[in-house]
């Protein structure tokens, strides 16, 4: 059965993308040797993304040779969005657990691929539908931002057990499954 896996890069301060959703102090991090071969692994067994409708403008508006996934992206959003000729994409309005059999099924025995942004990662979490996550660590601070999840309140703690812990030229992968 696939996995929910919210596959992310983070400040050290907890933030995935600074005001405004600008990651270029992220991106500069991407010609670190194996932080693209790592993440070209991870998307090998990927059979379905998942994103918010702020991350899916964003990924349409900084996509430099056309939408950038080949698998079925679902988006959930609570705005009208277009979308891109070719682009296997499913705008959705709801709660995450009402489509979670749905995006399991769309993946097939690859993993879901939680791409962003925080607020949805932070339903998953919420709603105990995050089976892995892999955070890499990189050496910025940025005093604000994006959260991690998205500041939304899990009610209950979620527990995750380390599995690997990868250092890349100043970046740190940690994989963790859910406990």
């Amino acid at each position: 059965m696939a996995d929910f896996v919210y596959f992310v890069g983070s400040s050290l301060d907890g933030y995935i993308a600074s005001d405004g959703g600008d990651l270029a102090w992220l991106e500069q991090f991407n010609e670190v040797e194996g932080v693209a071969s790592a993440y070209e692994a991870f998307e090998a067994g990927v059979g379905c993304v998942v994103m918010g409708g702020d991350t899916y403008e964003w990924v349409r508006a900084h996509a430099k040779d056309g939408w950038p996934y080949r698998v079925p992206c679902w988006v959930f959003t609570h705005h009208e969005l277009g979308t891109d000729d070719g682009a296997d994409v499913v705008l959705v309005r709801g709660s995450v657990q009402m489509f979670a059999d749905e995006l399991r099924r769309d993946a097939g025995d690859k993993d879901v691929y939680i791409v962003g942004g925080g607020s949805l990662a932070g339903e998953f979490l919420s709603a105990g539908l995050i089976d892995r996550i892999v955070l890499t660590l990189v050496p910025v601070a940025l005093g604000g931002g994006v959260p991690l999840f998205g500041g939304n309140p899990l009610g209950v703690p979620a527990g995750f057990a380390l599995e690997s812990v990868v250092e890349r030229g100043g970046t740190v992968e940690l994989a963790y499954r859910a406990a």
